[in-house]
């Protein structure tokens, strides 16, 4: 029937356009839900398109953007305007970052405590096999105090690559909900591992004290050590951060990449122990040395242990463990390299992508 009545249906079309609607209803009152169909004829009729923009049609719509003020949304700023958004936004990053890090262990039932409990646990765990099992103790000056700040300090970095990888890929909720310079979360990823490093610090500053090391001025030396670290993970956490939003198993090869990298970087023995009489032991030694993370390592070491010859019952001992915490001579100008190379690099590698992240 729909199609008799659209045929029938009269009129100029270019002015009215014609429709048929059908409507139903059922007798109720005689009891046998007989069914009556009505049909109505309802003419819409045909607005005229509006005029066209002249202002549009000159200029083009990225110019008439451009006059009015309009930005694309999500576009990637310059760089130094990027830097001064995240500039603007550092109170969102560190109370961001103080915020997750109460919320780790908050369903634990010994709660922030456990920020303390987990690198004691860690350096128990490391002394137990490498200082008696391995012995890697021998020849080496409070091996206690040397051990805990190898492995607090690598694990600072550690988890900030690892935690990074996963900052974009975990909050694509936020991302999209919200427009902020993406750097804000591999950075406040990053500010949670500096904090919970502050507490480790703690610990080792007990026991220095424990093991009989003499307060000195050169413990102040830690404070610019440990910023320049923060760079370098910063650096770090930002490319990977970026790989993490495209290749999601990053965090899944992270922790198999820096275990092998912390078992070169002397974090729970003494480079010099390793390199000693090995062919090109000069070349070796300084390649180690020099190796980001226990540049670092040897940095902060060598402004807490302090050796004195009256320790040793001979000279080739003091002489042993003297080069067991062996500084390189040129320390702290490849620890500032290290930390703008790592960090500006990074910087700019996560930038470069910041339209992608959140998309797809």
């Amino acid at each position: 029937m729909a199609d008799d009545q659209a045929r029938k249906t009269p009129g100029d079309l270019n002015a009215k356009t014609y429709a048929t609607a059908y409507t139903t209803r059922t007798q109720t009152d005689t009891g046998k839900g007989e069914a009556v169909t009505e049909s109505a004829e309802i003419v819409l009729e045909d607005l005229p398109l509006p005029p066209a923009d002249p202002e549009y049609a000159e200029l083009g719509g990225v110019a008439m953007a451009a006059k009015y003020g309009l930005k694309q949304s999500g576009k990637r700023p310059p760089l130094v305007e990027y830097a001064r958004q995240l500039w603007q936004r550092r109170h969102f990053i560190t109370g961001y970052a103080t915020a997750k890090n109460r919320s780790l262990y908050s369903n634990a039932r010994l709660g922030q405590l456990w920020q303390l409990l987990t690198p004691i646990l860690n350096v128990a765990v490391y002394f137990f096999v490498f200082g008696f099992l391995f012995s890697q103790s021998k020849n080496v000056p409070d091996f206690l105090l040397f051990l805990v700040v190898g492995v607090f300090l690598f694990n600072f970095l550690q988890t900030a690559m690892i935690n990074g990888s996963r900052a974009i890929s975990d909050q694509l909720v936020l991302i999209r909900a919200l427009h902020f310079p993406r750097a804000c979360l591999p950075i406040s990823s990053t500010i949670i591992q500096l904090q919970q490093l502050g507490f480790s610090m703690v610990i080792v500053v007990v026991v220095a004290l424990a093991t009989g090391q003499p307060l000195s001025v050169e413990w102040l030396l830690i404070i610019p050590a440990l910023l320049l670290q923060t760079v370098f993970c910063v650096g770090m956490a930002l490319t990977v951060a970026r790989m993490g939003s495209v290749l999601t198993d990053t965090a899944q090869l992270l922790p198999f990449i820096t275990r092998t990298w912390m078992y070169v970087s002397g974090v729970m023995y003494s480079i010099s122990s390793v390199t000693k009489g090995k062919g090109h032991a000069h070349i070796i030694s300084d390649i180690l040395y020099y190796d980001p993370p226990a540049l670092f390592i040897t940095v902060v070491r060598n402004c807490l242990i302090h050796v004195s010859p009256s320790s040793y019952a001979t000279k080739a001992e003091y002489q042993s463990a003297v080069d067991a915490i062996h500084q390189p001579t040129y320390a702290w100008p490849a620890l500032v390299a290290w930390a703008l190379l790592a960090g500006v690099g990074g910087f700019v590698y996560f930038w470069k992508a910041e339209e992608q992240y959140g998309r797809g």
